[in-house]
């Protein structure tokens, strides 16, 4: 399974790129609007840092206006992906965009439905937002598994991007579920890191090297 990170923080982006397990980067408008920096500038300095893909999302409503809009975007880096929201005009848009080479990530998907047209449109990921499903009471990874089985079942291109993501076991449940990526807040990527046994273990180690003679050659 693929790692995203999903801020728009360079500095955070930065720091996660270091360690060598983030293969692209998501951002949305309300995770742009933290950073209060011009947004083409912030994407363009994320592409610098990573390269995979970066999804980059237009706030059109209308096929004609997104096609316009994500031409523009997509122009400035090869490896930007146009966010699409998943509503009538962006299904519309969307093979539009293929038609371009031009590679999209439809958001805003909460059912396997919505998964399937996505698929069936061209859409080139399908984020599925698996968080806020389950803050609604419904079982968001269900969701992800039958997206899961309906690409395989049908050859389908499209990857399954499990998205909102609240915490390290939202990840482990993607990854088993055969998810093709998942996208991390740099938060809940800090806490995949820990774990007390960890910390405990490496201070006994430390401690105990502590103890041994050194050479003073």
């Amino acid at each position: 399974m693929k790692i995203f990170v999903d801020t728009a923080n360079v500095d955070d982006i930065r720091e996660a790129a270091s360690w060598g397990i983030v293969d692209g980067v998501t951002t949305n408008p309300s995770l742009v609007a933290k950073e209060k920096r011009n947004f083409r500038e912030v994407v363009l300095e994320i592409c610098d840092i990573v390269d995979g893909p970066i999804s980059a999302e237009i706030v059109s409503v209308k096929a004609d206006e997104m096609v316009e809009d994500a031409k523009k975007v997509a122009s400035w880096h090869p490896n930007i992906v146009i966010k699409v929201p998943f509503i009538p005009e962006g299904v519309k848009a969307i093979p539009r965009l293929a038609a371009e080479g031009i590679k999209t990530n439809v958001t805003l998907c909460f059912s396997a439905n919505q998964a399937l047209l996505a698929a069936k449109a061209g859409g080139t990921f399908c984020s599925i937002f698996l968080g806020r499903l389950d803050d609604a009471g419904h079982d968001g990874m269900e969701v992800v598994r039958e997206a899961v089985q309906i690409y395989r079942n049908y050859g389908y291109a499209t990857k399954v991007l499990a998205a909102s993501i609240r915490h390290p076991l939202h990840v482990v449940e993607a990854a088993k579920a055969g998810a093709d990526i998942a996208t991390i807040p740099f938060k809940v990527l800090q806490q995949m890191f820990q774990h007390p046994l960890t910390e405990i273990g490496l201070k006994r180690f430390l401690d105990d090297w502590a103890k041994v003679p050194k050479s003073t050659g």
